[in-house]
């Protein structure tokens, strides 16, 4: 069995909000009496991408078990391979495999630099195909929901050109999900055939049309998901931490 906390969008931005809702968040991780095979937080890390605001995320999302980033689009490519990869500079996707015991996530880039919606470049696609023709169990994790989740102004900057991403996932029975964040909302629904879950968000929450007028809620908890990988099978349980 596997257990990953799935985070995402802590939009760290100098500020001790920010820090103190990742900081509730990961204390409550580091103080379970099980395990945790690794953290995986879905992009958003830095609020504007700034140099501060990277070292920021090196302190606070520092924990006990391993932990997984990959950008959103507030992440800067550079800033981000510098400061939390320890990487030397480069504009392409930042795209990189996680072997967790048996599974593999695939951690991709779908970041467009400069604009708010993601799309996957050519070279991550034929990347990931290359991950998934390897046969492990699969976890395929981006920033973007490659599906609609029913919040018209998310949606709006959603994943463009899905197809060509779907058409990669049914090539291969390993993929087992879908894990992303971006819509300051737990979700759940399906893409190409596979469960899409995404990852509230630690900074804030995006109300849907029919809950309020708001356009973002600053005062609902910071919250998180757990995903359990055992005999095929993926179950996915939200949690809030007040």
């Amino acid at each position: 069995m596997m257990v990953i906390a799935h985070l995402s969008d802590p939009h760290f931005d100098g500020g001790p909000r920010a820090t103190g809702r990742v900081r509730r968040v990961v204390d409550h991780l580091d103080a379970l009496p099980g395990p945790v095979d690794a953290v995986l937080v879905t992009g958003d890390i830095a609020d504007h991408g700034l140099a501060a605001e990277y070292e920021q995320a090196r302190e606070h999302l520092r924990s006990r078990y391993p932990v997984l980033l990959l950008p959103g689009n507030h992440d800067e490519r550079g800033g981000f391979r510098a400061a939390l990869l320890g990487e030397g500079p480069g504009d392409g996707p930042v795209d990189r495999t996680a072997r967790v015991g048996d599974a593999v996530l695939a951690l991709c880039d779908s970041t467009v630099p400069g604009r708010a919606e993601g799309r996957l470049a050519d070279d991550t696609l034929d990347w990931l195909d290359a991950v998934l023709d390897e046969g492990a169990p699969t976890l395929v994790c981006l920033h973007h929901p490659p599906a609609p989740l029913h919040q018209p102004a998310l949606d709006a900057i959603g994943l463009r050109d899905a197809d060509r991403f779907a058409a990669v996932l049914r090539r291969h029975d390993n993929a087992v999900a879908v894990l992303c964040g971006h819509a300051h909302t737990g979700a759940a629904t399906t893409f190409a055939g596979r469960p899409v879950l995404v990852a509230p968000a630690l900074a804030s929450a995006v109300p849907l049309p029919w809950e309020s007028e708001r356009e973002v809620d600053l005062d609902q908890p910071p919250a998180f998901a757990f995903h359990v990988l055992a005999d095929g099978r993926l179950t996915t349980h939200f949690r809030v931490v007040p």
